[in-house]
């Protein structure tokens, strides 16, 4: 491949410091500059326990007492230079969008959003094309969980399959996150539905399974409707089961970097000097890709996916 562009001085001292993040053992090499749009494609935004005109529902799994706020975010983002960002509904709130809508309705242009509505429970995925009417064009995805043993979908009935429907006769992606243990029920709705793409939340969570266990999702890559999404890495000084680069760097060369997007580094605690760190990691880890490949991953394939203007 050939090389990318050359970095400036700002760009190298940025990176260095990103770069003392990393463990030692796995050092990343130096990010290239993108020369496409950036566009994070993951993150969170909570009200706060203190707000009560977002409350989480009854059912939320967590609930995180400090606020991520859209405010909040698009400061980061002016800060760290990412010019997209797509607000991933959390489980906290389950298939009560009012925080979404709010969160669409600050950020304007620049925000987009997914949806969380669930196929076995009875008038919640019904609510499904409201939202996206309300929202024309904003909402891009569906996402479904099969995430730890409180999460995990019953696969022997219709609800998956009814949400996957229905998120395809909308438009929408499906976007999946789950631990690789329980991949194999989403497979014949890959199959089942090519024209609608699927997007592989945070790497497939390589390091909740084995690596045999992961080897379904290096084997997705054959179904062109699949996009694995770089997200959700561990802390730089976490003591992983086996380094993340490599998984990184095999896992895009897989997909292509037509079919990779990233996302992450945003919440509440967030400045521009992280958010901007975090993905220039990412961006050291596919040192190896050319500055047109990279800038792909970095948003360009995002863009083009999710109708970023």
């Amino acid at each position: 491949m050939s090389r990318g562009p050359t970095i400036n001085r700002r760009e190298f001292a940025a990176t260095a410091a990103a770069s003392t993040l990393l463990c030692a053992s796995e050092p990343a090499p130096a990010a290239k500059k993108p020369v496409a749009a950036v566009v994070d494609t993951h993150l969170h935004c909570f009200a706060g326990s203190e707000d009560k005109r977002f409350p989480f529902h009854p059912r939320a799994p967590y609930r995180p007492t400090a606020s991520a706020s859209p405010e909040h975010l698009l400061h980061c983002m002016a800060g760290a230079g990412v010019d997209h960002a797509i607000v991933v509904h959390p489980e906290p709130y389950q298939d009560d969008h009012r925080y979404l809508d709010h969160c669409l309705g600050v950020g304007g242009k620049k925000l987009k959003g997914t949806c969380l509505f669930f196929g076995d429970r009875p008038g919640s995925i019904e609510k499904m094309p409201a939202l996206v009417k309300k929202h024309p064009g904003r909402i891009v995805a569906a996402r479904i969980h099969a995430f730890r043993k409180d999460r995990i979908p019953d696969f022997s009935k219709p609800g998956v399959g009814r949400v996957w429907k229905m998120a395809a006769d909308l438009g929408l992606a499906v976007q999946l996150h789950f631990e690789p243990g329980y991949a194999g029920g989403f497979e014949k709705y890959i199959r089942e539905y090519p024209g609608t793409t699927v997007v592989i939340d945070h790497l497939g969570r390589p390091l909740q399974a084995t690596k045999a266990e992961h080897a379904k999702v290096f084997k997705w890559a054959r179904y062109k409707n699949t996009i694995i999404k770089v997200s959700s890495l561990p802390a730089a000084d976490a003591k992983a089961p086996r380094p993340i680069g490599p998984i990184i760097r095999r896992l895009v060369d897989a997909y292509g970097p037509e079919r990779s997007i990233y996302g992450g580094g945003f919440n509440g605690q967030a400045t521009g000097d992280s958010y901007r760190a975090y993905r220039q990691r990412v961006a050291g880890y596919l040192g190896k890709l050319s500055g047109k490949d990279l800038a792909k991953v970095l948003g360009g394939t995002a863009v083009r996916v999710f109708g970023f203007a």
